[in-house]
């Protein structure tokens, strides 16, 4: 008799002989998918995983993005005098802020930080869930509210003093100007009493800017303006941190995270003008809006500047008008 005869009685046997049949009456359940928020990401914080991940991150993510993203960095002075661990809250415009921000921290946080990612695409299937596990120590949240499981597995987290990266903007800003925040970090901030440190990366769209929405056109319409594709290119970035803030007598986290995303538009417009000029403007109360401009997407785009290395190299030559 052949194996396959032999297999194909076999599954003909009734229970227990056989496999049990599943009433007609009853609905199945759907199968679980242990993906998600119910991803078991415990493992990419054990030390033999730690150990390989940082020698990964310090001999491979850090060169490949020092060569693809020239970075120059400000404000690690905030960082000095910083009792870990912290919520970093920084802006999102591309796929490489994240190891851009992880390869410019300092050794003293550096391997003891985790990411807070999106559920919904970073762990959706079995397969990035291991990869951003490993690669970035990426932990599952859900990005569109503050959710209870999602904020007490962080809050432990920061409680076993691991340091948390969070982009309060819940996604990559299509456009390169900040979207309005949430309040994630803000509520951890006060939940768990550690400082969030705002930080600004300026740049990073034009190495890699995020793809426009299928039967949209990428902002601009040519030249360095058009940058709405995933190729990679090689330009110069900023990465800026502010001094660290804690929630005020009486401030509930929705004016504590609207105080941060403010600090953070400061941070932008240091990064396009000096300190001076930034601080100064704020206590004015006449900062640029971190939105842009209410205008035309072009516009929009023009209003943000050319790429790093991209400025007019002709003595005299105009530039268009900027807000």
């Amino acid at each position: 008799m052949k194996p396959t005869d032999l297999m194909a009685r076999l599954g003909r046997l009734r229970f227990p002989l056989g496999a049990p049949t599943w009433p007609d009456s009853v609905p199945r359940p759907a199968p679980k998918r242990h993906v998600g928020l119910d991803y078991d990401h415990e493992w990419s914080r054990r030390y033999p995983v730690r150990l390989a991940r940082a020698m990964v991150l310090d001999n491979v993510t850090r060169p490949v993005a020092t060569l693809i993203a020239p970075t120059t960095v400000r404000g690690i002075e905030h960082l000095r005098h910083v009792d870990g661990p912290v919520i970093f809250a920084a802006n999102h415009a591309s796929h490489v802020d994240t190891p851009l921000l992880l390869t410019t921290l300092p050794l003293e946080f550096r391997h003891h930080t985790i990411v807070a990612a999106a559920a919904d695409y970073f762990f959706d299937r079995t397969w990035k869930a291991l990869l951003w596990s490993f690669f970035l120590a990426a932990i599952p949240i859900e990005r569109s509210k503050v959710n209870r499981r999602s904020a007490d597995m962080a809050a432990g987290l920061l409680a076993d003093g691991w340091n948390l990266v969070i982009f309060p903007e819940g996604g990559r800003s299509a456009d390169g100007w900040t979207q309005p925040f949430r309040g994630g970090a803000a509520y951890l901030a006060r939940r768990t009493g550690r400082p969030v440190v705002p930080v600004y990366l300026h740049g990073t769209r034009h190495v890699i800017g995020k793809s426009p929405e299928t039967g949209s056109k990428p902002p601009g319409g040519s030249g360095t303006e058009n940058r709405g594709h995933r190729s990679i290119r090689r330009s110069p970035v900023t990465v800026i941190f502010g001094p660290p803030l804690v929630p005020r007598e009486g401030e509930d986290a929705r004016r504590f995270s609207s105080r941060i995303e403010a600090e953070v538009a400061i941070l932008a417009d240091e990064a396009r003008s000096d300190w001076w000029t930034a601080r100064r403007q704020a206590a004015a109360g006449t900062s640029p809006s971190p939105r842009g401009p209410d205008a035309s997407t072009w516009r929009r785009s023009w209003a943000l500047g050319p790429a790093p290395g991209d400025e007019p190299r002709v003595a005299g030559e105009r530039e268009w008008p900027r807000v």
